[in-house]
């Protein structure tokens, strides 16, 4: 696999097209620094909360823990292909999909990032809009877009990393400080293991809270990109720490539970959503709740942002052919984030965020069963062809798994009952399977196009 020079990749902006070679990748420390931004939002400590409220505690964190598991195991193995490979999503997908299969994949990958950004920076706007009631909602929406894109402008190795490493133990220190003050003034909550649904807990709780975790799969797309900026001798620890069940502990686990917590001990929050949490915040730590709010989203936006931006470049390069420099499709996101702000289509969004999560579960299904098949290394050599002009537009393997998982998936999604909640698990097996299958017979032209 041809790779580039290090004073050719320092200078070049095009990161989504790139196979970023061994001698421009970041120290251990410093990648999980980056990473680890990813694992301070707000949405999570909601999410274990709201989990909580209707199935229970007790199935809720059951949920979370098999989850850990199950990302842990998942994303050892992405990340270890990744930094093996130092591949994006983008030149991944061009390898399963074809070179225009890829482009619906970076498609659904920036847009779903998007998506996240506008939750994420609509906290952070609402909170300090709720503080300073003089500070408008659209001013301070604009406020946030306007400091969050240039957070990105800087490269993944010399600046993100920095930036959340600094910000690392503010965000634990606020956790801590805001269980030990809504401790402190309410009291401690002896009973929030039982908290929960009024009346008999939900049959199967405990399996709908594992599932619902599968609708964040993107962050094994997430794990992708971040993770081929890890040197090779370092996979071991990438695979097994920063990108493994350590890492799903706090993210999941961790902020789950504290949200758990919270919810069961500071009365009055109303319908529980991120805003109403982040009410909690700021009426238990008032300005020390603004700037903690601002720590967690604005750590967790770098990650949107610079996915959401090297995705777009990737998608429209390949799509109409426009090329332009990453800070270029930073801006753009932002500009996409601000008049999605500014839209009441929050619940639209939601909506698609479920559908494109199908679609996410599917392109891990295949992209697992790939990584961990000798098939392709058979018909290729050991090399790896991820080149858009050598590469076929449709891999008819990878793209009918994926849209079958899909298909899967998106039928069940929309039965009533238990089945419902089988979705996304078909989603995945299916596009594994089928995939599985179709290697047996696959030939060298699916992932290499012939010289005319």
């Amino acid at each position: 696999m041809a790779g580039l020079s290090h004073d050719q990749i320092s200078h070049d902006v095009d990161l989504s097209t790139v196979a970023i070679p061994e001698s421009s990748r970041m120290p251990a420390f410093a990648l999980t620094m980056a990473w680890w931004a990813v694992c301070s939002a707000v949405f999570y400590i909601v999410v274990g909360a709201t989990l909580a409220l209707t199935y229970g505690a007790r199935n809720a964190l059951i949920g979370m823990a098999l989850s850990v598991v199950t990302y842990g195991a998942v994303n050892t193995v992405i990340s270890r292909y990744a930094v093996r490979t130092g591949l994006s999503v983008a030149l991944f997908s061009r390898v399963l999909f074809g070179s225009a299969g890829a482009a619906l994949a970076t498609l659904i990958f920036f847009a779903t990032a998007i998506y996240y950004a506008v939750f994420e920076g609509s906290v952070i706007a609402v909170a300090a809009h709720s503080l300073f009631p003089a500070l408008d909602y659209r001013w301070a929406a604009l406020i946030v877009v306007c400091y969050s894109v240039p957070l990105v402008f800087g490269s993944v190795q010399h600046w993100l990393d920095k930036f959340n490493g600094v910000l690392l133990p503010f965000y634990l220190l606020g956790l801590l400080c805001a269980v030990v003050l809504a401790t402190h003034e309410y009291g401690y909550n002896p009973a929030w293991l039982d908290f929960g649904p009024k009346g008999a807990l939900p049959a199967n709780g405990w399996w709908n809270c594992f599932v619902y975790y599968m609708g964040v799969w993107v962050l094994m797309m997430f794990t992708f990109d971040y993770a081929r900026f890890g040197r090779k001798k370092d996979a071991v620890y990438h695979g097994r720490f920063n990108f493994g069940m350590p890492f799903y502990l706090v993210t999941f686990l961790l902020n789950g539970a504290a949200g758990i917590y919270l919810v069961s001990t500071i009365p009055g929050l109303g319908t529980l959503s991120e805003v109403s949490v982040v009410m909690a915040l700021l009426k238990l730590m008032g300005i020390w709740g603004l700037l903690f709010v601002w720590v967690t989203q604005s750590r967790i936006n770098t990650a949107n942002y610079y996915l959401a931006a090297i995705n777009m470049q990737a998608f429209f390069q390949k799509a109409v052919n426009l090329r332009a420099p990453k800070f270029v499709w930073a801006l753009v996101v932002g500009v996409a984030v601000y008049a999605l702000m500014m839209a009441d289509v929050f619940s639209r969004i939601l909506q698609a965020l479920a559908y494109q999560g199908i679609f996410v579960v599917a392109w891990v299904g295949v992209a697992l069963a790939h990584i961990l098949s000798t098939r392709y290394d058979e018909l290729l050599g050991g090399e790896i062809e991820c080149r858009d002009s050598h590469v076929p537009a449709f891999n008819p393997g990878g793209l009918t798994a994926w849209f079958a998982g899909a298909f899967a998936g998106l039928v069940l999604m929309n039965l009533p009952g238990f089945i419902q909640s089988l979705s996304a698990p078909a989603t995945f097996v299916v596009s594994w399977l089928v995939y599985r299958g179709m290697l047996t017979s696959a030939k060298r032209t699916w992932f290499v196009r012939e010289p005319s």
